[in-house]
């Protein structure tokens, strides 16, 4: 697969040896901010706990809970290689995404207005409105992803990336931290659905100050684009992409089998609960436990990134999710099942610190970066959709203890072929820009 056929000239000289980089402390700080209050937002309406208790709140059955994580990671991933070709011939990126970025941060409000006023009057279309606030919310993002993610690749080299997005997560973990304390005190004072609109209010707010962090960004200038290719001809070109590089193919299998090896993630507050009888203010303290776990992997994962390659942390993660599973299973009281949140924020870490820079590496060139982020989201997206409402099937007809087992022998398989197949793209010979 050379660039002419992707419709891209070749690079005059690769930007390995650039040492300065415009505007990086302002960047660094712009970007993080962003990246690390709005996951600060998203803390308020937890996918792992929040979300899972409001709705089994109204009354859903599991498939509905599966649906939660389906539909989320869904449109964070479908969404990137559709819209990469476009984003590849802009020759800015960041006005694009503040013009759209809005769509993906009203829906907080909209599950507040839910809670409010639909949850005890209408509970069956308040279950709907949640999973269409949330399609909202992450199909805009993944359609931006591939925009953002490219100013992040020009705005902050290779050798800060990794503790770049780790100091980001360390921001959202510990702001969530504060969330996590937070949503136990409102539900425990505050009687639902309201109190969970509370919760929903608090990360309205917090995505609002992230959009004021990307605000603040200053794009560094790239190479004048090629013209823009079409749809069709796009993605004519994957196979013959994936054929060239069979590491990048060995990779994009691991990583949906990984997240069948993560799909009862979204099980394990609603289990907690169940098993134990637990009162729903326990729910924040899952959460807090999941992000203090996730803060300690960040820490630990990013300098891991930038020293080892990225490759070590995504293979440290799926182990954490597979310990995750075994202990779910195992656990013989509600303390032990905490141990359960920790690793799932191990987990969460690493996907927060490597599953996506690792695809601006396996990018030959700075040009091609909106491609590949676009390639490794979207292969990912049937995976992400599918793995979720199997889990819940498998839940309501066999029993979270199936569920649980069938999801570690899935992280098993992902887990041997990262070790044995997949190479860091760092280490492999390919070109890494900074």
């Amino acid at each position: 697969m050379t660039l002419g056929r992707l419709g891209l000239p070749a690079p005059a000289a690769r930007d390995d040896d650039a040492l300065e980089v415009p505007h990086l402390r302002r960047n660094l700080l712009a970007l993080g901010g962003d990246l690390g209050l709005f996951l600060i937002g998203l803390s308020f309406g937890s996918q792992s706990t929040v979300l899972p208790a409001f709705v089994a709140s109204l009354g859903a059955p599991n498939v509905v809970v599966g649906a939660i994580p389906a539909v989320m990671t869904a449109g964070w991933f479908l969404p990137s290689l559709f819209v990469a070709g476009h984003t590849q011939a802009l020759p800015r990126k960041l006005p694009f995404v503040l013009r759209y970025t809005i769509w993906e941060r009203l829906p907080l409000l909209g599950l507040a207005f839910v809670a409010f006023f639909l949850a005890a009057r209408a509970p069956a279309l308040a279950q709907a409105l949640v999973l269409l606030m949330l399609l909202l919310l992450t199909t805009v993002g993944g359609a931006l992803m591939p925009a953002w993610l490219d100013v992040v690749g020009r705005s902050i080299p290779t050798r800060l990336r990794g503790r770049f997005f780790a100091a980001a997560s360390v921001l959202g973990s510990v702001g969530g931290l504060g969330g996590g304390l937070a949503t136990t005190y409102i539900l425990a004072t505050v009687p639902a659905p309201a109190g969970y609109g509370v919760c929903f209010l608090g990360g309205a707010l917090f995505m609002a100050l992230s959009f004021a962090a990307l605000a603040a960004t200053r794009e560094p200038p790239a190479a004048p684009p090629a013209g823009a290719v079409p749809l069709a001809a796009h993605l004519r070109q994957v196979p013959g992409l994936l054929r060239a590089e069979p590491n990048l193919a060995w990779f994009l299998l691991a990583r949906g089998l990984a997240a069948f090896g993560a799909m009862a993630s979204g099980f394990y507050t609603v289990y907690a609960l169940r098993a134990w009888a637990a009162p729903a203010w326990e729910v924040g303290v899952f959460t807090t436990v999941l992000l203090l776990g996730q803060t300690a992997g960040n820490v630990a994962l990013g300098w891991l990134a930038d020293r080892a390659g990225h490759r070590l942390v995504i293979i440290a993660g799926v182990a954490a999710s597979v310990l995750a599973n075994v202990l779910a299973l195992l656990a013989p009281s509600l303390r032990t099942f905490l141990a359960v949140f920790v690793l799932y924020g191990v987990q969460v870490a690493a996907i927060n610190v490597s599953w996506l820079p690792v695809l601006l590496e396996f990018a030959p060139t700075v040009e091609l970066r909106p491609t590949y982020v676009g390639l490794g989201n979207t292969f990912l997206a049937p995976a992400a959709f599918a793995a979720p409402l199997l889990a819940g099937v498998a839940a309501d007809r066999l029993g979270f203890g199936w569920t649980f087992a069938v999801s570690t022998l899935f992280g098993l398989i992902a887990l041997a072929l990262l070790v044995a197949r997949v190479r860091d793209p760092r280490h492999a010979g390919a070109p890494s820009p900074p």
